[in-house]
């Protein structure tokens, strides 16, 4: 049974009608089938699907991102990848199975595979948290990194989670810390490593994991700080104000390419990824595959200056400290500097009368 929108209501008759039709063994019994008018109802289906998905506005998005539907990463690891071999457990606590993880073979080349999971029915999202993963998801992930990096097996992450989890317990056990930690090995690891999200890409439970060379984003999926629920609660007290706040957050993947937060827009087929999976499959493998090969030909140190390199370039080109020349070799303590440069421009005559005003008070 498919799974419609609120702003699906019509395409949801017209293939009901569509059903009806394809369908010769009705309540009547047998009855022709009108090739000709299916035809045309398709014809308009497709119209319709094409007309509404090329004007989606950010809240509209967000639906199509959290569609019940809509491939999960056990998807992509089932289908993409060769002898797929789980590891679980963190070594600390317990085994987190909001993520899968384990070691597989894409195109002849081993791979660290960690893919958040929502899960695909009631009893499987109860099993997995709803994709909200806990501490030890995060120290799990952080043990397969660095034996990945150990052995340099580039290293393929799926996004798919509404955040973290805020329970008491994982609280009680360290979750902030253990987000910060994936984060600084994400950073620190001189694998290369190439993070896709999926559907929603939700605060630091998204970005634990999406510290990586290259962030590719579904069409239709989101990518952002707090949810537009959340973000509307919190600014205007109102929570029906989530087209409002998905406008303001830039959360979908062409503000967030135009912005330099992601790297590449995967497109999905008409109607969304979860219309046709095996065409969204096609596409994620090609986008690996291109990506992959360009990162293999780095070296570890390449890779991670280029890592660094990204994110200490983000919010540079359109803010106030302009375009950098030469990043290659830029640290946090060259932009102290930097900024400390444009101070003094700026308030030079003021520091020049300062200088003045110490050399007379000095020989006086």
């Amino acid at each position: 049974m498919k799974n419609y929108l609120d702003f699906e209501k019509n395409i949801e008759k017209l293939e009901d009608e569509l059903k009806n039709l394809q369908d010769p063994f009705q309540n009547q019994g047998l009855s022709k089938i009108e090739t000709k008018k299916i035809s045309n109802i398709q014809s308009v289906i497709d119209q319709n699907l094409k007309q509404i998905y090329q004007n989606l506005n950010p809240w509209q998005k967000t639906q199509v991102a959290r569609h019940e539907d809509r491939p999960k990463s056990n998807f992509f690891i089932n289908n993409l990848f060769e002898e797929f071999i789980p590891l679980e457990g963190d070594r600390f606590y317990s085994e987190d199975k909001s993520v899968t993880t384990g070691f597989a073979r894409f195109n002849n080349n081993s791979v660290l595979i960690i893919g958040q999971e929502k899960g695909e029915d009631l009893n499987t999202r109860i099993e997995k948290n709803f994709g909200m993963m806990r501490p030890e998801g995060y120290r799990k992930s952080i043990r397969l990194m660095k034996l990945a990096d150990k052995f340099n097996i580039p290293i393929i992450i799926f996004i798919d989670t509404p955040g973290a989890y805020p329970g008491a317990g994982a609280e009680e056990r360290g979750q902030a810390e253990a987000i910060a930690k994936c984060i600084q090995c994400s950073m620190e690891i001189k694998v290369p490593t190439i993070s896709i999200i999926i559907g929603e890409g939700g605060s630091g439970g998204a970005i634990a994991l999406a510290s990586s060379n290259k962030v590719l984003m579904f069409e239709n999926a989101i990518y952002s700080v707090i949810s537009p629920e959340g973000c509307a609660t919190i600014l205007w007290r109102d929570p029906s104000k989530t087209l409002q706040a998905a406008n303001a957050m830039k959360l979908s993947a062409d503000d967030l390419l135009s912005l330099g937060i992601i790297d590449e827009v995967i497109k999905e087929p008409l109607g969304g990824a979860h219309r046709n999976k095996d065409e969204i499959l096609n596409s994620t493998k090609k986008a690996l595959e291109k990506n992959l090969s360009n990162l293999l030909k780095m070296s570890r140190e390449e890779i991670f200056d280029s890592r660094k390199k990204k994110f200490l370039s983000i919010g540079r080109q359109k803010g106030f400290q302009g375009k950098i020349q030469d990043s290659k070799n830029l640290t946090i303590r060259d932009n102290f500097y930097e900024n400390y440069l444009v101070l003094l421009k700026k308030y030079k005559y003021y520091v020049i009368l300062f200088l003045l005003c110490l050399v007379t008070i000095t020989f006086l």
